[in-house]
């Protein structure tokens, strides 16, 4: 028997005997030093021993039994009466802290309560149970984490019953930050209100929503605001797209051709390209539409640009928006009036690489979390496990 596995339990316990029988039982006894809970006095008098069965950490593939033995004393200075504390195990638990982390490291990893059940031999509700703990004891640990200086902002889709949620990311260290339920200013008031350190964010980001753009304005009062590339790019091409519509409702239907005009053009094959151009020489107003949206899609992609390299850029902007805004077509106009109103959040993207990117990603594991537990109705606990595991 590896001695270095009982030294796990806690310092100061002696093995006596190991016996295999349908699974490990140890019997050992706790030597470590002892003081008094209250007096802290070491003047004690040995009362009475008794044995306590304990679930311990599983050797290879055998279930672990602990007999531990252990005093109970009485001070003679205060004249208490109390039982030894072990490290390592807590009062009133019929398991070491091992076994109980074990447990919760198993069930985190994909294996189910019902599995736990047959292979532990515990009911699958103190599989619960203990996970739980564990979740809310390190989540305590995130608690007191200040704001990161690059925070990251979007929504997200809870239940249908509670609605959506709001994510808020650390974009430098890839990690969940804060998970609230809600989407508006009054919802996300308490749990802003709750975050330290509101004063060190530097810089968030966020898709094109006035509601957040006002929540970041109000709450993180240092941070400058950047669109997310994505989102922009994506508003672009949907109102280019609605133009089409206006212009070729038939065309617009074409699930191929559908396909090609949201293509960027250098990623198109040259089959692809000819039959994009024999499209546009029948509606040649469909292709200047399609070869504005192009340019403009070119100017939102810049990246890693200095100061110096976005003055030209803006001009360009700036261009672009007044023609959008003076189009005889309804849906640029609305995209002109958009690209106008964010149109200092827009050219801040061509100076910080950050993006919402990390967020979506996160958000995709949060799915997977709820499938695993086929789905939350409580938010707080879907709260404490996208909080320990995407943290």
């Amino acid at each position: 028997m590896p001695q270095e596995k009982i030294d796990l339990v806690g310092p100061g316990i002696k093995v006596h005997s190991v016996v295999r029988h349908g699974g490990v039982m140890i019997h050992a006894e706790y030597v470590g030093p002892v003081a008094c809970p209250q007096c802290s006095s070491e003047q004690l008098r040995t009362k009475d021993r008794f044995v306590r069965k304990l679930r311990h950490e599983s050797i290879g593939t055998k279930n672990t039994w602990l007999y531990l033995t252990l005093r109970k004393y009485r001070c003679e200075d205060c004249r208490r009466y109390f039982r030894a504390r072990v490290p390592g195990l807590l009062p009133y638990r019929r398991s070491t802290e091992m076994f109980r982390q074990e447990i919760f490291m198993d069930h985190r990893d994909g294996i189910s309560q019902q599995q736990l059940h047959r292979t532990r031999r515990i009911g699958s509700a103190t599989v619960e149970r203990w996970f739980h703990d564990h979740l809310e004891l390190k989540e305590k640990m995130f608690s007191s984490r200040l704001c990161p200086t690059v925070l990251g902002i979007d929504e997200h889709f809870f239940t249908k019953k509670q609605g959506y949620a709001t994510t808020f990311c650390d974009l430098q260290k890839h990690r969940i930050f804060e998970v609230a339920k809600g989407r508006s200013e009054h919802s996300l008031h308490s749990a802003l209100m709750r975050m330290k350190g509101r004063e060190r964010v530097q810089v968030v980001c966020i898709d094109l929503s006035s509601s957040y753009r006002s929540l970041a304005r109000k709450y993180f009062p240092n941070a400058l605001i950047v669109s997310d590339r994505f989102h922009v790019v994506r508003t672009v091409i949907r109102h280019f797209l609605d133009t089409w519509k206006l212009l070729d409702p038939v065309g617009r239907k074409n699930r191929g051709l559908l396909s090609l005009m949201r293509r960027k053009s250098g990623n198109l094959h040259p089959d692809q390209q000819a039959r994009l151009e024999r499209y546009f020489e029948q509606n040649p107003a469909i292709g200047m539409v399609y070869k504005a949206k192009e340019e403009l899609c070119e100017l939102l992609n810049q990246k890693h640009r200095t100061q110096k390299d976005c003055r030209p850029l803006i001009s360009r902007l700036l261009y672009w928006i007044d023609q959008l805004r003076n189009s005889p077509f309804e849906p640029l106009r609305t995209l002109g009036a958009t690209l106008s109103s964010w149109r200092d959040e827009i050219a801040r993207m061509w100076r910080f690489t950050r993006n919402n990117g990390i967020t979506e990603g996160f958000h995709t594991k949060m799915e997977l979390i709820q499938r695993r537990a086929y789905g939350f109705r409580n938010f707080s606990n879907y709260r404490l496990r996208v909080i320990v595991m995407c943290g």
